[in-house]
């Protein structure tokens, strides 16, 4: 269950969001819920009431149950009890929601059970449901249509002849009735019904200008007049009637039972066909099934490659754990497995092969997402190391081709996001297949070599060689090391203003708050680039058998570091630079991106274990996690989303670089921190929490736009235990 109390289902790239009672509202903003996949919301109403009424909740769902399962009634007293009991259980499967009612009479007498159930879907896209108020018009013949079926219904979605979506409710048995209802729940006409059976009702969606949001359309608009007018359209075509109330009348014999079987399958356009999936045990067995061996308790499956012989202290040890810090490193790697096992997303290799690699996170974040895909595998390699393969072939497939202002392509570019719904197909926003990332690239070089060297497998390396010298020809050439000496980006204003991790606006900064300005070169970025160049070397001495193509990035890779050392070191503050500036001005805040510096290897042993201790100061470590910026300065905020907040992620990153450089107890005191964090959230580590200290507060405080599950918080227990046991790097 999620933090504000919905109960997730994923599987295979579906996921639905769910209340306690197993209903969905419509809710939209920080965590929308819904019936979802590929990017839209197929299910944006889902609501049961029993006798007219909404039930009690005797038993909520809650997480780890499969199938999912909730115990209601109808209204009762103490004076006079509920008539009968309603054992609701849902699960969901690849486009697919199934639900098992189950009706038991609580009487010696017979007992008739009204059910009805309003369902609805607006098929909106995942970006008009965020609260940040932007709006995307449609064209004119944009159309949302309901229609009764012989078992149900059936919702559709049109714009013009280029895109069409459907959901449908099946049932069984069949409905009764099957009502058309206004936005406010009522039914319409004066007698109720929608006008039987085939009755079919059109509601004109988002009326623009015609045309508008056609390829090379522009982004969504801020809050403005045409929020107002967009929120009228919403309403008028909800208005318009296609809401739908489906209703039983049941007879339950004496201390008998009634069942009632629903199915709602998710069409998007373009998407692969439904799973079969008939009953919530089905699907959750086929679940079980599918994730039963991901789930077992993690043992290394492979070696982690070996540190930098230049970075461990003399003598350092691996940190000890005691037996209870390792028993909650257990709990916390297998609820991370099972997050990690519901987030895996269907992709495509570079032969049209199937794969499977993990979605970056619920609900925003569904999908194949470089960076975070990259760092998860990275963590999970020692355990899992399919992940990566799979992984490393889905991004090598949407490998950058051609230059493309739009969508920020380049030649060599690895993806920063893929996404599948409406507004990305129809260019209304850019990340469809999105590259707007200055640190992916190098990330995927060293997710290669780390997988060749950690598992012995070198014939990927080989089978990717094409990948990987374009990969590195764009870290020199579009990426900005020959031209600027630096891994380097521009601002995106149609995309991503900030194009490292730390993407959002302000979060590279100087001391006093102002943001650094483009072209900029942030400091985590070079020391990706540098492990980049120092593995693909390697690649291409084992592997490749070029010496010469070696030779030179070892060369390109020393000269990087030494200025590294030059140009980003603070002399007066004894620490990394968050980043440089288009004029070569070092960003002089104190941010946790030094520690990705030591994960690396870029820093020289004696400023990495500087840097490192550094970072478990108070002012960084919170006492549950190393805050993104260090408490004390100007643009500090613990709420902030990259500017005092705590990234499980980050500090994982953080972790394996202090065991790298030797520093054993820091390492220790930072997993100690994650592991009471994780224990205090039910074992799952949230994507962010803030970053109140542990003496302002007993427990972590939570970020208020977290997602949950997110893969590489997930994987982040994991990360633990490599750098517990001694691993550093990857």
């Amino acid at each position: 269950m999620s933090g504000d109390g919905r109960v997730l289902l994923a599987r295979d790239g579906t996921f639905a969001a769910l209340t306690p009672g197993r209903d969905v509202t419509g809710r939209r903003g920080t965590s929308p819920d819904g019936l979802f996949r590929r990017d839209a919301r197929h299910l944006s109403r889902w609501r049961l009431t029993v006798d007219g009424a909404e039930p009690a909740v005797l038993v909520p769902a809650r997480d780890g149950r499969l199938p999912a399962a909730a115990v209601l009634t109808p209204p009762g007293g103490r004076d006079e009890p509920a008539p009968y009991t309603v054992f609701r259980e849902q699960a969901v499967a690849s486009g697919v929601l199934v639900e098992r009612l189950r009706l038991a009479s609580n009487r010696p007498e017979p007992v008739t059970a009204r059910l009805e159930l309003l369902a609805d879907a607006d098929f909106a896209d995942l970006f008009e449901l965020r609260s940040d108020g932007r709006t995307y018009p449609r064209p004119a013949d944009t159309a949302r249509e309901a229609r009764e079926l012989p078992d149900g219904a059936e919702f559709t979605y049109r714009r013009g002849a280029q895109w069409c979506s459907r959901t449908a409710v099946r049932c069984d048995p069949p409905p009764a009735e099957v009502t058309e209802v206004t936005a406010e729940g009522r039914a319409k006409g004066a007698d109720g019904r929608a006008g039987g059976r085939g009755a079919s009702a059109t509601g004109e969606v988002g009326a623009g200008a015609a045309g508008a949001g056609s390829a090379g359309g522009t982004p969504g608009t801020g809050p403005s007049e045409d929020v107002r007018a967009a929120s009228a359209q919403r309403a008028a075509a909800a208005a318009a009637g296609t809401a739908r109330r489906l209703a039983w009348t049941l007879m339950l014999p004496p201390h008998g039972t009634a069942e009632l079987a629903l199915r709602v399958e998710a069409r998007p356009h373009g998407a692969p066909d439904v799973a079969d999936a008939a009953t919530p045990a089905q699907a959750a067995a086929e679940l079980r099934a599918g994730t039963e061996a991901f789930t077992r308790p993690p043992v290394p499956a492979c070696a982690p490659a070996p540190d930098t012989p230049d970075t461990r202290a003399p003598g350092a040890s691996a940190p000890a754990l005691s037996p209870a810090e390792r028993a909650a490193l257990a709990r916390a790697c297998a609820q991370g497995l099972v997050d990690l096992a519901l987030l895996r997303v269907p992709a495509t290799g570079p032969r049209a092969e199937a794969l499977t690699v993990p979605g970056a996170g619920v609900p925003w974040f569904l999908t194949l997402f470089g960076r975070d895909s990259v760092l998860t595998s990275l963590f999970a390699l020692p355990y899992r190391p399919a992940l990566a393969r799979d992984t490393l072939l889905a991004l090598a497939a949407t490998q950058g081709t051609r230059h493309d202002a739009f969508s920020a392509e380049q030649p060599g570019r690895i993806a920063h996001e893929l996404r599948h719904g409406e507004l990305a197909a129809f260019r209304q926003v850019p990340y469809g297949r999105y590259y707007g990332s200055v640190d992916v690239t190098p990330l995927f070089l060293v997710l290669l070599q780390a997988y060749a060297d950690a598992t012995g497998d070198t014939a990927l390396a080989g089978r990717l060689e094409p990948q990987a010298r374009a990969a590195v020809a764009w870290l020199l050439g579009d990426g900005g090391l020959a031209e600027h000496g630096w891994l380097v980006y521009t601002p995106d204003p149609g995309g991503l203003v900030n194009q490292n991790w730390k993407d959002s606006a302000g979060a590279i900064c100087f001391a006093d708050g102002s943001p650094a300005e483009g072209p900029v070169a942030v400091a985590e970025a070079q020391g990706y680039a540098y492990d980049a160049l120092v593995r693909t070397a390697r690649l291409a001495r084992a592997v490749w058998s070029d010496a010469a193509y070696a030779d030179r990035l070892d060369a390109v890779a020393a000269d990087l570091r030494d200025r590294f050392h030059r140009d980003f070191w603070l002399p007066a503050r004894d620490f990394p630079a968050l980043a440089l500036d288009g004029r070569g001005r070092r960003a002089d805040a104190l941010a946790s991106d030094a520690g990705h510096l030591l994960w690396s290897g870029i820093l020289d042993p004696e400023r990495g274990r500087r840097t490192g201790r550094r970072l478990l100061a108070d002012d960084f470590f919170s006492g549950w996690a190393v805050r993104t910026l260090a408490a004390g300065q100007v643009p500090y905020h613990p709420l902030s989303y990259h500017r005092g907040s705590c990234w499980p992620h980050d500090n994982a990153v953080i972790a394996l670089g202090l065991a790298r450089y030797g520093l054993a107890a820091e390492a220790r005191t930072l997993a100690r921190g994650l592991l009471a964090t994780a224990e205090a959230h039910g074992w799952r580590l949230p994507e962010v929490l803030a970053g109140y200290a542990r003496s302002d507060h007993p427990a972590p405080v939570p970020y208020p736009h977290a997602c949950s599950p997110q893969a590489w918080a997930a994987a982040t227990p994991l990360a633990l235990l490599t750098a517990v046991s001694g691993g550093g790097g990857t």
